[in-house]
């Protein structure tokens, strides 16, 4: 063709109107002596402009042409000129597939196979696909007549002549003729086996279910047993090798390529068991040791090849074993993990991209629809269905998923597996990934039938459909749930009572007929908040499961309902604040103290729906709140209620935080930095006890003297009080100084200081709605036996003569919380010198702090407890680093600097850094401090009081689990990981602070 410079042809330009993407490089194509006879026909340009890809379309014909000799050549231009249906198939096939095309080039006579256009040929079964394999006697042969079925199949499907499931139930028939042929190929190899055995093949997954993709592992699992007269032993070896070739001969590359791998993991004892059982083997491991998985995975059972006897005996063996998994015992913790989406181990980089197993992909639809037909399949037979868009019909028709919600998902389904085939068939590769290039997302969507702005159209679609999955918990396990109390639509099938009450328990809840009833109450009825209920439920419910007790998630939420239902902000912020629902769900199903605390003032749940309202307040900040209030009080009780009414609130704030940092939520993962968790609670918690005992000490003081005491008073925090690691159920360890006014004498500033001491203890245990603060001074100089309140003097005159280790070594967590400032410093100044001695400890006192620590060890263990498992005495425990890490700062602080802090982690940081101690020892022993320090918070938030040990209640304990991050189901993993890490710490200490090393 030749053309004016620097204008375009005709052709070019028709070439572009059609889709081409390189006009120039298909003209010089079309140019070539062979498409003489056609390439002015407007039929084939719009045929290939009709493909998913005109460009790929046009090369594979090339391909096609040139293989072709010069007669077969001119044969087949002319039936693609004067045959629709072949070039619509043959055009549709090599615009889709790469992978298909090259088969084409190879064996050009194989286009004739897609001339036929019989009745039978549009749906063929597995007897006309073994017709098309029948020749085959060789690897090599068997893979050329795949492809050529193959080839009929995916011309079918571009062509729209099969829709997504007839495809992928013909791809499972092919599979199956597949396998037939390749077994008998095996067979005919080794007469001797086949004579010496019965084999069969059941097809397990996507085959079993006939819904199997263009390039899926094909899964498996062999039965056999001996011919009469045969030893079962030698039968059992000769149906091993029968069934091993079989799988090389589908699953070997040669130079007609591979088919597809035979997976038969999917077995007994997985890789580890035999390949081939007996069908007595096959019941006694399942009877015995299956897990709820594998009889998920055998709802899709289907025998396809060898003794068709045999494999219909397995199918009928294990189904009952299937339909009553949901009777095992472990079979709710089970469901937990299988619904959890297995996204762990995809790279970063590709869970967006993820068809199947990323956030709304294909594997959420089919786990969810397999798990409900395992829940109620054991008393309804028509949810025996081994196909997910048949058992999702039969779950709609039945009640137990919601007609317009088993639309939406079987649209979506449809539209994602689709996807998935397109995206596979181009090269005929195992992917499930969307391609990022835009050349194949363009043919991708033109695929699918988008032809204006295939890229943008395509991206839009996906998102919407996969954000209809993301949502498919709700849809069809909760909303129903809702559907059966609410009866809002006569009409409507729905979940019978019993139903529901057994879907709930499958899904975690102990107590089925009482959550029904918190249902029932919290969303029927024609209201607007019965309406808004009845939304926000479905998604609620789901959050609760997750939790280790789902129905005290539920319980308290209606308790919050009730309380704070008529107000008009409360349903407002769950509906519209995304945060706020799924937060209050973590909250309220972790445990008794953070639903406690927020049951004696609900409107503190307006915290979790303000972007800033689980972080912490300062100290500054919650000092200025709480003297205002006091000096807007009438008397002290009603001063120090308001006081502890903001350490309620502020408790709330920072339990509420810990849990949602702990479990994470849809958008944000769980914290990772255990120790930052460790320290915030800590700060939060000592922040917050300190500004309480300010507001306590500035309301008895006004109560008796106004303004000003007669002697100036300060509290000094010890323990893990100064040392800013209070747990939630921590006392506050003090001691009160005083110093007596110029003018006042030494009596009356004692009166002074002891009166104010005894109301704040007792306005901080008042019996109220609020939780008690109790002031602990036993720390203080003679113990219990000495005076509650010294001056600054006394002290001083005190630990010059009377002083002793331990005194000296409690001493390294004072630190001023309340009271003079001045007075508080002083003090510091007065014990530094004790704390952190010249030239540290001499043996005499290293000797007696170790006798000291021995001594507590034996005698303060409660008598029972486990010493592997007790927080704070037990081996690698609390006080076994802090013991260490204080000796280590009485004998270096005084010269360095960084160990004079109250704080464990920041002085054992300190001295790693001056290398008083290795890395790695300093990791292991900070490692068990933050696990000790955790499991203590988790124990209070858990039961509501404190505790040093794990709970034996085995729902606290999952739910401590829970709140370290440990899975349903693995307790036993959590309490091997602490002996683990605690055991570790304490060789640490052994010789760190008993041995040699000082």
């Amino acid at each position: 063709m030749t053309t004016v410079p620097g204008r375009r042809s005709s052709t070019f330009t028709r070439l572009l109107r059609h889709g081409f993407i390189d006009p120039s490089a298909a003209e010089q194509l079309l140019d070539l002596n062979a498409f003489a006879s056609v390439r002015s026909d407007p039929v084939l340009l719009e045929a290939l402009g009709a493909t998913a890809d005109p460009d790929l379309a046009l090369r594979g014909l090339v391909r096609i042409v040139e293989a072709e000799d010069e007669g077969e050549r001119q044969v087949l231009l002319d039936t693609l000129v004067t045959a629709k249906p072949l070039r619509d198939r043959l055009l549709g096939v090599l615009g889709a597939s790469e992978a298909l095309g090259d088969h084409l080039a190879r064996h050009p006579r194989d286009w004739q196979a897609l001339v036929t256009y019989e009745a039978v040929d549009l749906h063929p079964g597995v007897a006309e696909f073994e017709r098309g394999l029948a020749e085959a006697v060789d690897p090599d042969s068997l893979r050329v007549a795949y492809r050529r079925c193959l080839l009929t199949l995916a011309a079918r499907d571009v062509c729209g002549t099969t829709d997504l499931a007839q495809t992928a139930a013909e791809l499972a028939d092919l599979a199956t003729a597949t396998l037939r042929a390749a077994l008998a190929i095996a067979r005919t190899a080794a007469p001797e086996d086949a004579a010496q055995c019965r084999l069969a093949v059941v097809a397990m997954g996507k085959c079993g279910g006939r819904e199997l993709n263009y390039v899926s592992d094909v899964d498996v699992i062999f039965v056999g047993e001996a011919r009469d007269g045969v030893d079962e032993t030698k039968a059992m070896q000769a149906a091993t090798r029968l069934a091993a070739h079989m799988m090389r001969i589908c699953s070997e590359t040669t130079v007609e390529g591979t088919i597809w791998e035979v997976d038969a993991n999917l077995r007994p004892e997985g890789r580890n068991g035999p390949l081939v059982r007996t069908l007595s083997s096959h019941l006694a491991y399942y009877q015995r040791w299956a897990k709820t998985w594998e009889f998920q995975a055998l709802l899709k059972a289907r025998a396809v090849a060898g003794d068709p006897g045999l494999g219909a005996e397995y199918v009928e063996a294990v189904s009952p074993l299937v339909w009553g998994a949901a009777d095992r015992e472990n079979f709710v913790p089970d469901v937990q993990k299988m619904r959890r989406r297995v996204v762990d181990n995809i790279p970063v980089d590709r869970i967006e991209r993820e068809l199947k197993l990323g956030p709304g992909g294909l594997r959420d639809v089919e786990f969810a629809v397999q798990l409900l037909q395992l829940v109620h399949g054991r008393s309804d037979a028509s949810l025996h269905s081994g196909s997910t868009l048949k058992a999702l019909r039969a779950l709609a028709e039945g009640g137990y998923v919601g007609r317009a919600d088993a639309a939406q998902l079987d649209e979506a389904y449809r539209f994602l597996r689709s996807m998935e085939h397109r995206i596979q068939l181009y090269r005929l590769r195992r992917t499930h990934l969307v391609p990022e290039d835009e050349a194949d997302l363009r043919r991708l969507g033109r695929s699918l039938g988008m032809r204006t702005d295939p890229v943008t159209e395509l991206n839009k679609a996906w998102k919407r459909h996969a954000s209809v999955v993301r949502r498919l918990h709700e849809k069809i396990f909760y909303r129903p749930l809702l559907d059966a109390v609410a009866q809002l639509a006569p009409a409507e099938s729905r979940l019978s009572a019993k139903a529901a009450a057994i879907r709930l328990e499958a899904l975690g809840y102990a107590d089925p007929a009482a959550a029904l009833r918190h249902l029932e109450a919290l969303s029927s009825g024609v209201s607007r908040k019965a309406a808004i209920q009845r939304t926000l439920l479905p998604v609620l419910l789901g959050w609760f499961a997750d939790s280790a007790d789902p129905d005290a998630g539920l319980l308290g939420f209606r308790k919050v309902s009730d309380a704070l239902g008529k107000t008009p902000w409360y349903l407002r912020l769950l509906r519209d604040e995304g945060a706020a629902a799924e937060n209050l769900a973590r909250v309220l199903s972790a445990g008794r103290l953070a639903p406690d605390l927020l049951m004696r003032a609900p409107e503190a749940v307006a915290i979790l729906g303000d972007p800033e309202g689980l972080t912490p307040r300062t100290r500054a900040h919650l000092e200025q709140e709480v003297l205002a209030a006091v000096g807007r009080a009438g008397d002290a009780e009603s001063a120090v209620a308001v006081v502890r009414g903001v350490r309620r609130r502020e408790l709330f704030r920072t339990t509420a935080a810990d849990l949602i940092d702990s479990y994470g939520t849809e958008d944000n993962p769980a914290e990772q930095d255990h120790g930052a968790l460790v320290d915030r609670v800590g700060s939060a918690v000592s922040d917050l006890n300190a500004a309480t005992v300010a507001g306590a000490l500035r309301a008895a003081v006004r109560a008796r003297w106004g303004d000003t005491l007669p002697t100036r008073f300060a509290v000094i925090g010890m323990g893990r009080f100064g040392g800013h690691e209070l747990s939630y159920g921590s006392d506050a360890d003090v001691l009160f100084v005083h110093r007596p006014r110029e003018g006042v004498s030494d009596e009356e500033a004692a009166r002074a200081a002891n009166t104010v001491v005894g109301e704040m203890r007792r306005l901080l245990q008042l019996p109220t709605a609020d939780p008690p603060l109790l002031i602990d001074a036993d720390l203080r100089p003679e113990g219990k036996s000495g005076p509650l309140v010294r001056t600054l003097k006394s002290y001083e005159a005190y630990y010059r003569r009377w002083s002793l280790a331990w005194e000296s070594q409690a001493l390294l967590r004072a630190e001023p919380v309340a009271g003079d400032e001045d007075l508080g410093r002083d003090f510091i100044e007065l014990v530094d010198p004790l704390r952190y001695p010249v030239e540290g400890l001499g043996e005499d006192a290293v000797r007696e702090i170790r006798r000291l620590k021995a001594r507590m060890e034996s005698e303060r263990m409660p008598r029972g407890a486990d010493p592997t498992l007790h927080t704070k005495l037990g081996r690698g425990g609390l006080s076994d680093v802090e013991w260490t890490v204080q000796l280590m700062q009485m004998q270096h602080g005084w010269a360095e600097p960084g160990l004079r802090t109250t704080r464990t982690r920041e002085a054992l940081a300190a001295a790693c850094a001056a290398e008083l101690i290795p890395a790695e020892d300093a990791q292991t022993l900070d490692e068990a401090w933050v696990l000790a320090t955790r499991v203590r918070n988790a124990v209070m938030l858990v039961r509501g009081r404190p505790g040093d040990t794990f709970p034996s209640d085995p729902r606290e304990v999952a739910a401590v689990g829970r709140y370290l991050g440990y899975e349903p189901g693995h307790v036993g993993d959590m309490l091997d990981d602490y002996r683990r890490i605690t055991r570790r710490a304490r060789a640490v200490v052994e010789e760190r602070f008993y041995g040699a090393a000082s």
